[in-house]
């Protein structure tokens, strides 16, 4: 063990040199755009034909990694099996530590979470993309009586701080609206009622497209932005959708028009219906610089699985995005990374950091008493003495959590980013952990 430790730090210090952003005064490779150059050339994305493209005629490779739970927390990633939905998990913290200590909780999560290490690291490993997932209720307040939207909330200062770290570190940012006003998927993760209630009440339409203008407008001058996902993963497979299907692309052209009307340069990203992956809903495109996105888990990793996507680049000419994948074997990653690449399909895996998993970029230790929270988070009826718990060892549970997802206590997966083709140093540090968990004990059935 104490081997593979010292491999991986030696590697870390190798990967600041060998997997930097190259500085704009180094030449790029032909026909590809480093992340590094493209930042400091004070230009923006563009897509042109199946590419995205800087005026020159540079290919940008989309290499992303997607920074889930941070602004728009997901039950499994805390072992959660009934409170899944935010709003669900907030419930829990306030039940373990009472409101004004969960209030200054998730406080400090977001603050930690995400930190200058880590987008640093992530440039230092290879990636030139970062995917922040956000939560509508972080960046607006309720209207006032009159109707004006308030764009008001935490979320902006930590949006500035994560796309100014990212500048600086040569990365790009898509910006994924991943809960909108009233829920757009009919899942836990969009924290709304169950059903996607964007596409039946204009209230919800009115104030997502009011909050989609507002970020456009604050951004539009930003060249560290990728572009603007409009809805994660819209209408969920759970909903009618012979009904809602119909609504999807007319609410995207809307949605576009008003971002257009304050932001003429970014991407604007589509994601299609049923866990982004029906295109069928889409006519031919209906403006210039869009990109479309598809999801993938769990799937085979062969041409037809992608046929739709292929065909739908080829028709229309546009690019497409894998905008998330991975949760399954470094095997797997490699195989359906490389077939997307073979496709000319640029990707954003998922996720950054997750609490004690091997398929994620960096795993987050688990902290002792971790499984008594676990099943305060998995009961239907939820209460400290149910699960056994003080609310004293709730709060060193929690602390402990804190410390815990701090880039410099986190564990990294060495093999997990060699198996998306980056990070070339840490080969070696990947060997040694395919050794060392070969050689683990096997768990009984």
């Amino acid at each position: 063990m104490r081997r593979i430790v010292i491999l991986f730090l030696i590697c870390i210090d190798l990967i600041s040199f060998a997997a930097w952003p190259a500085s704009a005064s180094e030449p790029a490779k032909p026909g590809v755009l480093n992340a590094g150059k493209f930042l400091q050339a004070g230009k923006f994305l563009q897509a042109k034909g199946r590419d995205l493209v800087l005026p020159t005629g540079e290919i940008f490779p989309v290499r992303g990694i997607g920074l889930g739970n941070w602004l728009v927390p997901e039950g499994y990633m805390f072992k959660f099996k009934n409170a899944r939905a935010p709003r669900d998990i907030g419930q829990i913290i306030e039940i373990a530590l009472g409101a004004e200590e969960a209030a200054r909780f998730w406080e400090t999560f977001r603050d930690r979470y995400i930190t200058r290490e880590d987008i640093e690291f992530m440039a230092r490993s290879g990636f030139n993309t970062v995917r922040v997932p956000i939560h509508f209720g972080l960046f607006m307040a309720e209207p006032e009586k009159g109707g004006e939207e308030r764009f008001t909330g935490p979320g902006w200062a930590l949006l500035d701080r994560v796309i100014g770290w990212s500048r600086e570190a040569g990365l790009k940012v898509i910006i994924d609206l991943h809960a909108a006003p009233g829920g757009q998927t009919g899942v836990n993760h969009d924290d709304g009622t169950g059903f996607p209630l964007v596409f039946y009440v204009e209230r919800e339409k009115r104030r997502t497209t009011a909050l989609w203008r507002e970020i456009a407008r604050r951004y539009r001058d930003e060249p560290a932005i990728f572009g603007y996902e409009l809805l994660n993963e819209p209408i969920s497979t759970y909903n009618d959708e012979d009904i809602l299907n119909p609504r999807l692309e007319p609410f995207y052209r809307r949605v576009t028009a008003a971002i257009r009307e304050v932001d003429p340069h970014h991407i604007v990203i589509l994601a299609g219906a049923q866990w982004d992956q029906n295109f069928r809903v889409f006519s031919p495109p209906f403006a210039p610089n869009l990109v479309y996105t598809y999801h993938k888990f769990w799937s085979a990793t062969r041409r037809d699985v992608v046929h739709e996507y292929i065909a739908f680049a080829d028709r229309y000419r546009v690019p497409i995005l894998l905008g998330e994948a991975g949760e399954a074997t470094n095997a797997w990653n490699r195989e359906f990374r490389t077939l997307n690449e073979t496709h000319g399909f640029g990707w954003s895996f998922w996720t950054y950091k997750n609490l004690s998993t091997p398929s994620t970029v960096v795993s987050i230790r688990m902290p002792k008493g971790w499984e008594k929270l676990a099943a305060l988070g998995s009961m239907n009826a939820p209460s400290l003495e149910k699960a056994n718990l003080t609310r004293d060892e709730a709060r060193r549970i929690l602390n402990d959590y804190l410390d815990a997802v701090l880039f410099r206590n986190v564990e990294v997966r060495p093999c997990y980013l060699r198996s998306l083709g980056l990070a070339e140093a840490l080969e070696e540090a990947c060997q040694a952990e395919e050794r060392a968990a070969a050689s683990a004990p096997k768990k009984a059935p």
